[in-house]
């Protein structure tokens, strides 16, 4: 179990709080469950059904290849983020991630700290670089958040993701070597 410390804020203090990540069970399905919902509802970040069931949710985010984590403090879910070999044989050794928080925790630095974890735990487990392979050009925090970890923009995919409100917008491919 991995202990972050950064600075929630929107609660009214200033005082660090430990972030705990950790790697997903069954038993946080709910909760996952809980904070995914909106974000595939919602249909403006994931190229994800946003019909789609509950346990068609959790199997993509915490079957296959990925391992899930969960980010929890003072009893409160955070986010969660994904990770998994990007592709197989030849390209395996490039990771992808996903990444979502819990619409309560927003703007608190719990993305940062996922990612900052998820950058650890790639280089732990052999990954040479880690790639988003379509980031809706519209999710501006998430880009900005990227770039700031040193993600370059390596590939625009014209029109390739239909927003609910802005229409056909471009996703973009991320990349950074490890």
């Amino acid at each position: 179990m991995t202990v972050w410390k950064t600075r929630l804020t929107g609660r009214g203090t200033d005082d660090l709080a430990e972030v705990t990540l950790r790697l997903a069970t069954e038993a946080d399905h709910p909760a996952l469950w809980s904070m995914l919902e909106p974000v595939f509802r919602a249909g403006d970040t994931y190229a994800v059904d946003p019909g789609i069931g509950r346990e068609a949710a959790l199997a993509f985010w915490c079957g296959g290849t990925h391992r899930a984590f969960v980010a929890e403090a003072d009893c409160e879910w955070l986010g969660s983020y994904y990770i998994c070999p990007n592709q197989q044989g030849g390209g395996a050794h490039v990771c992808n991630c996903g990444f979502v928080t819990a619409t309560a925790a927003q703007g608190r630095g719990v993305a940062r700290a996922m990612l900052v974890h998820a950058l650890d735990t790639a280089r732990a487990l052999g990954f040479v670089a880690m790639q988003f392979n379509f980031v809706v050009e519209t999710n501006t925090r998430a880009v900005k958040l990227w770039q700031a970890h040193g993600f370059d923009v390596v590939g625009r995919l014209p029109g390739a993701f239909r927003h609910p409100a802005q229409g056909m917008v471009d996703a973009l491919v991320m990349y950074r070597r490890l």
